[in-house]
This record gives C-alpha cells, sequence and structure tokens, in this order.
C-alpha cells in the first residue's frame, strides 16, 4: 500500500484514538472531584493500587493499556484536586510563599506526568520500507558532516563509513562542514590560534580528498551548527539530506533502510534513527555500569519517539537522520533561533503540513561525553535550546499543528523544568525540619489516603512503559546530577530569552588518572545540608510533643534524597579513561596468521586490497581465535591457553568474517600486549590495525561499525527489566560502594591537611588568620 494512504490512515486512526482519549478524560475528570470520606478514599486508592498491580503480575496490561494508564491518570488527579482544595492555606508568608513554590512543582510533575501518558498510549512500531532501485526513482542524497573541533582521526572514520554506505555512487555525495578552518578563525587575531586554524583547514582538505569527500568551509562562524549545515545546503543540490554528527558512524546499510520511505511518501520530510552510543556516560562509567544497565538515551530513542511517531510528532534530533532537502529549503533550511535547531527545524516542518517518521534500528554508533563537566556542557545546551522554544515558540499558538502535535511539543520543552522540581523537591524537608515552614496543611493519614497512592501508581506505571528503558530511580539520579546547574541556566533563559550560545560537546576525552570532579564542589555543600537536616529531624522526632507522624514522613523524604546525593557523590569520582576510541564487545570465530621468521610483511599506503594475498603467502601458519571486542583502531583477540606455545610468535593478520561486507577480510595487525584471561582459561591478545590506507581503513571500519545487525543485538542485550524494589537497592549499593571510596579519600586527606596545619604552630597561626578569607573565596565559588 502506498505511503500517502498508510499515512491518511494512520491520521484517521489517530483521530480515533484522540477522540476516545477525550471521553475518558471527560469522565475521569468528572469523577476526579467526587468527595468521600476519608475511609473511603482509602479503600478507593488501595483497590486501584491492587488493581494495577494485578493488571502487570497476570500480564493483562498490555490488553488494558489505555484502561492502566487512566488508573494511574485518576490517582494523580485526585491527589491534585485534594492537594488544590484541601491543603493549601496562608499560614504567615515565608509559609506561604514555600507552599506556592512546592505546590508549582507538583503541579509540573503531575502535567509531565499525564503528557507522558498521552504520548506514550500506543507506540509505533515501523518496519523499514523496500528500496526502489530504479534510477528514475532513485534519489540523490548528500551526506553533512558538520565539524568544528573533532579529533581528524575520529573525522576519518565517520567520512570513510559515510562513504562505504551501500548506495550507487553516481547518487551520493559526502560533504565535510569545517568550522573550525572558517576564513574568520584562519585570520584571527592571535597568531597561535590562526596556525592551528590553518592547519585545520589544509589538514581536512587533504583528508577529504584523500578518501573522496568534499570539503566546505565558510567565511565567518554565524549561527554555529545550524548556520555551518544552511552554508552547505548553497553549495550541494541533492534530494535528500543525510546529516551526522561527526563522531556519529553510519552502517553501510543506513540508507537502505531509510530512503525507500521517502519513494513512498511525498509529504515525508524526516525519517529519523536513533543515536545509538557505544560508550559510556559519566555516570555508567563512574559506577561501573556501562552494559550492564540501558544507557540513558533508551527511553527516548526506544520508547518516546515511537510515542511520538504515532501523533506525527516524531521530530529531528541533529543527527543520524535524513531529510528531504525540498521541504527544508521551504521553511529556510536549519533553525537558528534556538541553539536546539533540531527541534526547531522539526517544529517548522510539521506546523507545514509535512510528516515525520522514526525507524527504531540503531543505524550509526557514535560517542557520548565521558567527563562529567562535558557532561554537563551538553545537557546545559538542551535545557537552555528546549526552554528557549517554550518562550519563543509558543506552541499552542503555533498554527499548522494538530492538537496531538501541540501536546507532543508542549512535552517536549515543558520537560525540560525539572531542575526547578527537583531542587524543590530537595529543600522541602529542610524547609520544614530546620525552619518548621507550615507548607502542607495535612496529617499523615491523608497523604497516605491522597499522595502515598499517587506515588505509587506513578512509579508502577512509569515501570510498565519504561521499565526495560529506564530502572526506577536512575532518572532521578540523571535530574539530580543537573538540576543545580541547569536551574540557574533556565534562569538565564528566562531573563534573555535569545542569549544562549551554542557549545560544542566535547568528544573522544581520556583521563589519565582517577580524579574527583571539578563541579563536585555544590554537591558537596548539598550532601552536608540535607546530612544536617536527617540529624535535626531525628533530634525533633524524639524530642517533639505532637506532629511526629509528619516529621517521621519528612526524615524519610530526607532519606530519599540522601539516597540520590550518594550515587551523585559517586559518579563524580571519575574514572580514568585512556582509550579515546572506544571497543564494542562482540563474538567472531577467525583465525591469525602467524609468520615463521617473526618478521612483520611491510604494509604501507601502496597496498591495494588485491594485493594483501601477497601477506597471505608469507605466513607458514593460522591458529584459531575469538574476536571478544573491536574497535576501528584494533581489537582484542581470544586464543585458547594450550595454544600459548605457538603464538609467541609474530601475529601479523586477522582473518574473520565481514558480516557487513558479506565476505572475508584479511586484516594486518600489530600486537600491543598480552595477558591472560580472568579465569586463566585464555590468553588475550590486544592487537591494532595497522593498515592505514583507504582500502585498509574501509575494512576495518565496516569490521567494527558497519553491522547494524550488532548494533541491534548489543542494543537487546543492554535493555533489560530489573523491577522497582531490586532498581531501588542498586541504586543504594551503588552509592554505598562507590562514594564510600571518595569518602575514606576526604577523610584520609582532611586528616592529612589538619595534621598538617595544627602540628607546626607557625602554619597553623597562618591558616587561622587566612580562615574568613577562604570561607570568603568558597561562598564566591558556591554562588557562582
Amino acid at each position: 500500500m502506498p505511503e500517502n494512504k498508510i499515512g491518511n490512515l494512520n491520521a484517521l486512526k489517530r483521530l480515533g484514538v484522540f477522540a476516545a482519549w477525550a471521553v475518558v478524560v471527560a469522565i475521569v475528570l468528572a469523577l476526579v472531584s467526587v468527595r468521600v470520606d476519608l475511609y473511603a478514599q482509602c479503600i478507593l486508592a488501595g483497590g486501584i493500587i491492587v488493581l494495577m498491580q494485578g493488571l502487570r503480575k497476570f500480564g493483562y496490561v498490555t490488553r488494558f493499556r489505555v484502561f492502566f494508564l487512566m488508573l494511574s491518570a485518576f490517582l494523580l488527579l485526585r491527589y491534585i484536586w485534594w492537594r488544590t482544595f484541601y491543603t493549601l492555606g496562608y499560614n504567615g508568608l515565608p509559609d506561604f510563599i514555600f507552599m506556592v513554590l512546592l505546590y508549582a512543582a507538583e503541579i509540573y510533575g503531575v502535567v509531565i506526568a499525564l503528557l507522558s501518558y498521552f504520548v506514550n498510549v500506543h507506540p509505533l512500531d515501523r518496519e523499514t520500507l523496500p528500496l526502489d532501485m530504479s534510477p528514475d526513482k532513485l534519489p540523490h542524497v548528500d551526506v553533512l558532516i558538520p565539524t568544528y573541533n573533532e579529533p581528524t582521526d575520529l573525522l576519518e572514520v565517520t567520512l570513510r563509513a559515510a562513504l562505504d554506505m551501500r548506495y550507487p555512487g553516481s547518487h551520493l555525495k559526502v560533504y565535510l562542514l569545517d568550522d573550525g578552518g572558517t576564513l574568520q578563525k584562519r585570520t584571527q587575531a592571535s597568531p597561535e590560534k590562526a596556525a592551528e586554524a590553518r592547519h585545520r583547514h589544509e589538514e581536512l582538505q587533504a583528508l577529504a580528498a584523500r578518501h573522496g569527500g568534499i570539503y566546505l568551509t565558510r567565511e565567518k562562524n554565524q549561527h554555529a551548527k545550524a548556520g555551518n549545515v544552511n552554508e552547505a545546503l548553497a553549495h550541494c543540490h541533492g534530494d535528500l539530506v543525510l546529516i551526522l554528527d561527526a563522531d556519529h558512524v553510519p552502517t553501510v546499510d543506513f540508507l537502505e533502510k531509510t530512503v525507500g520511505f521517502f519513494q513512498q511518501d511525498e509529504k515525508l520530510y524526516l525519517v529519523q534513527t536513533p543515536h545509538f552510543f557505544i560508550n559510556p556516560d559519566p555516570v555508567e562509567k563512574n559506577l561501573n555500569m556501562f552494559g550492564r544497565m540501558p544507557p540513558e538515551n533508551e527511553m527516548f530513542y526506544a520508547v518516546i519517539q515511537r510515542g511520538l511517531d504515532f501523533w506525527d510528532g516524531a521530530y529531528f534530533c541533529g543527527s543520524a537522520a535524513v531529510l528531504r532537502r525540498s521541504h527544508l529549503d521551504e521553511v529556510g533550511g536549519i533553525g537558528g533561533v534556538s541553539i536546539t535547531e533540531d527541534a526547531e527545524t522539526a517544529m517548522k516542518l510539521h506546523a507545514c503540513g509535512y510528516r515525520s517518521a522514526y525507524l527504531n534500528e540503531p543505524l550509526i554508533s557514535g560517542l557520548q561525553p565521558e567527563t562529567f563537566s562535558s557532561f554537563i556542557v551538553q545537557r546545559l545546551r538542551w535545557a537552555q535550546g528546549m526552554v528557549q522554544l517554550f518562550l519563543l515558540k509558543n506552541v499552542f499558538r503555533l498554527k499548522g499543528l494538530s492538537i496531538p502535535q501541540k501536546l507532543c511539543y508542549f512535552s517536549n520543552t515543558f520537560y525540560w523544568f525539572f531542575s526547578y522540581a527537583r531542587v524543590m523537591l530537595l529543600l522541602a524537608p529542610m524547609a520544614y525540619l530546620v525552619f518548621g515552614l507550615r507548607f502542607y496543611n495535612a496529617n499523615i493519614s491523608e497523604f497516605f489516603a491522597y499522595g502515598l497512592p499517587a506515588m505509587l501508581g506513578a512509579i508502577l506505571t512509569s515501570d510498565y512503559l519504561f521499565g526495560r528503558y529506564r530502572w526506577t530511580l536512575i532518572s532521578e539520579l540523571y535530574e539530580m546530577l543537573q538540576s543545580l546547574f541547569s536551574l540557574q541556566a533556565i534562569l538565564l533563559v528566562i531573563r534573555s530569552p535569545r542569549a544562549p550560545s551554542f557549545n560544542v560537546t566535547p568528544k573522544g576525552e581520556h583521563m589519565e588518572e582517577d580524579t574527583i570532579s571539578q563541579l563536585a564542589g555544590p554537591f558537596y555543600v548539598v550532601y552536608t545540608l540535607v546530612v544536617a537536616t536527617l540529624i535535626i529531624g531525628i533530634w525533633k522526632f524524639f524530642h517533639a510533643d505532637e506532629h511526629r507522624d509528619v516529621i517521621l514522613s519528612a526524615i524519610g523524604w530526607d532519606v530519599l534524597n540522601l539516597i540520590i546525593l550518594n550515587a551523585c557523590i559517586g559518579v563524580l569520582y571519575e574514572r580514568r579513561q585512556r582509550r579515546a576510541t572506544p571497543r564494542v564487545p562482540t563474538d567472531m570465530v577467525g583465525e591469525v596468521g602467524l609468520n615463521a621468521d617473526g618478521a612483520m610483511p611491510a604494509i604501507t599506503e601502496a597496498v591495494a586490497p588485491e594485493d594483501h594475498s601477497l601477506i597471505e603467502e608469507k605466513l607458514s601458519d593460522r591458529v584459531p581465535c575469538r574476536v571478544i571486542d573491536i574497535s576501528s583502531g584494533g581489537a582484542q583477540l581470544s586464543f585458547d591457553a594450550g595454544l600459548a606455545p605457538r603464538i609467541h610468535k609474530e601475529l601479523n593478520c586477522l582473518h574473520v568474517f565481514n558480516r557487513a561486507l558479506n565476505h572475508d577480510s584479511a586484516v594486518p595487525i600489530a600486537v600491543r600486549n598480552t595477558f591472560p584471561s580472568a579465569d586463566r582459561k585464555s590468553i588475550v591478545v590486544g592487537v591494532q590495525f595497522i593498515d592505514r590506507s583507504v582500502a585498509g581503513l574501509s575494512e576495518t571500519v565496516a569490521l567494527s561499525s558497519g553491522d547494524s545487525r550488532r548494533w541491534a543485538d548489543y542494543r537487546a542485550h543492554r535493555n533489560r527489566s530489573r523491577g522497582i524494589a531490586r532498581s531501588v537497592l542498586l541504586i543504594i549499593q551503588l552509592g554505598t560502594v562507590h562514594a564510600g571510596g571518595q569518602y575514606a579519600l576526604f577523610f584520609k586527606g582532611l586528616g592529612s591537611y589538619v595534621k598538617r596545619r595544627l602540628v607546626d604552630p607557625v602554619v597553623s597561626s597562618r591558616f587561622v588568620a587566612s580562615f574568613p578569607y577562604k570561607i570568603k573565596k568558597i561562598y564566591a565559588y558556591i554562588i557562582s
């Protein structure tokens, strides 16, 4: 069936689902305000929680998905109705101000939860559409790779992979867009920086020419990535545009799986694919959870984008996406009002009546920031950009969008105010236990009847919707890590919406040794305050004459904050990262050639693929091995321990089946290290791929990054459900183990410092004299 007809049928289906939702919501809203006594409310709320858990336990939740979501929505709305009409009151100006601030945070949380239920009511699963290879129907594709300051080695891999995608060469052009070697940068005032820009300009020109790509730069660095891409669009004329970040390496079948959608739907402007990362972010790395839990971005790419796609709201994510050039030209190219140019562009194209599609298959492998500071740089840009869209592009006033699309975009932008809600929930126990503010006019029984069921319902629903991709309290951990910085950044955007500038996220970083993050200071201050609040709360509990139940609930709230903060402290202890190019686990059967005389065959740029047979003639023997991890630059090979006497000779060529290219590869290698496996049953040999010729790089890049099936398998392995209780216990365990080492290091250093300062009277007197200055300096650091 043509995709235009499919699009119309999907539109009718969306209309029907939305109408059904509208009716059900009206019924729920009518029931929310029904007044019952406290006992009846307890029975009602408890019964709903039992029913929700029963639906999950006995496997009926998928069949009754909408009903399940409505039960949770009812509990949330019932809580907000009670909270609004029965718990708000004036108890003094400070109490009233904090009450309003906390109430706003609760409203935010409920709105985000309800929007999430709506967005994810029916996630769409798309299958790839066949690609018509007829010359008159095959679109011309321009691949754009914007770059600013990324290493040349990283760019070379992406460029080579883009050129090696399975697509007729007559219909494919690959452009390297260099914003680090612009005329403005090559002629800047600083001689050192100008020389650096000229060197980059010449180096990337040579790189593009060597591989068969096209090098482009511009005169001035204006409008960051959006300006770079728009400048390039004036120099290329393909029917479709594939945009790849500098570190996003495409698989060989990327265009085969995406271009077919455009052939069958003329109103389609976008096919977006997931951003799939092969290295750990700072949470995964520093808590030693990489590959053992779903990555942070998987909730968005595995569930939310599919939910948005059902409502024709899947949006452009800046990379790993194909766009129709004519539709892009119609809106003036990539948007530049906000620093999240991708979402802004998608919003404009959806408003023009064009459609998008989301294909939930990993077709690129990318890098994400590994240090906490670079992670924060990236997330602050996202937060500021989405808040810019919220303020400057009022989605409810934007003509051309359907109501579901408006709700989807509102959900996407409004979510980024989470830092406000997270900070308010952090301060609430302190406001009550330390300052005695009365901002919640209810007793513990009322909270158990209304508040607790709403929380439990939201947790059950979140675990149902996202449990395979986001474990309980993991979202809270990521949000807490960002909130202490993003709240200030968001306030700056609110004050001046057009002020934020685009900051490039550092990639491919490495660290020589373990260290505490330079951004750890604010967390230590907050952690100390939360611990002090807990101590005060415990003291008040044992000395109070009344309200001990409320004090106990505030203590429990504080303990939850402490559990999350403890895990944050563990994340802030940065683990060393010496390898800039990550290797990903794999399991391939291969063979390695051995040199009889220990001499390594010479491999140079002059060696062509057809001449690699000359290398094999010099081999006297081969031994079997398994490739256990791989990157474009090297691999780790595992040999049976019994083969140890035979592999003392020089290993010189890896023979393995290259599934991306569907042939056997012979890859020249050099040994870097050898060590026994953990179980002592095998020997592991680290090798480097030494053929850096164009043909040699094509072979190794395809072998390491070209097979989309490997990414699909690896993704499925990482994404698995854990359960609510086990997830909470995991956070407690991770915080205890990884923060504990940091505490020991801190107190050891503190003891040494105190001993040094106090034993020497002269040093001690100087330290005391400088104490006011040190306090002032610490305060200045915190408020900055």
